[in-house]
């Protein structure tokens, strides 16, 4: 709807909260998903909703693989340490 009546109406700039209050939303809210819309569509600079989403599983493939990493580095420290201590032949 915003972006229609943005077409129809460049210059005016309560296009956002006249919507809002017809939706029964708040301003900030309706303005953020416009703003989210605009970049999704490439017309403003930003992450896309794909990113984001991308970006989100990255970060949590990043700790995982931090969380196997540390360990598989205290299992090492702890087989070694216990190959010192064995006794030789």
């Amino acid at each position: 709807m915003v972006l229609e009546a943005r077409e129809q109406h460049p210059g005016d700039l309560s296009i956002v909260g006249r919507i809002a209050r017809q939706l029964g939303i708040g301003d900030q809210s309706l303005r953020n998903w416009v703003n989210q819309a605009d970049i999704d569509r490439g017309k403003r600079a930003g992450l896309s909703s794909e990113e984001r989403e991308e970006l989100k599983e990255l970060r949590k493939e990043n700790k995982e693989l931090k969380r196997s990493n540390e360990i598989l580095r205290r299992a090492s420290a702890y087989f070694a340490q216990a190959e010192l201590d064995r006794p030789l032949r």
